[in-house]
């Protein structure tokens, strides 16, 4: 239990030196990732598509 509780006071120790960012980066940050995701998705749903038409193309021989 002792160890328990020595690790966790390292812990909260390690917390202070943690520089957060600010709330403008922090929301800066977000909306970078949340838009190259939506581009990845587009870009895979794309690459999908037309995979799947060349595949119909190949089978169905149209």
């Amino acid at each position: 239990m002792n160890a328990l509780i020595s690790y966790l006071k390292h812990v909260r120790e390690e917390f202070t030196h943690i520089v957060w960012p600010s709330r403008r980066t922090a929301i800066a940050h977000t909306f970078v990732v949340i838009f190259i995701a939506a581009a990845i998705a587009i870009l895979v749903g794309l690459l999908d598509y037309g995979f799947g038409l060349v595949v119909n193309h190949i089978i169905l021989g149209n």
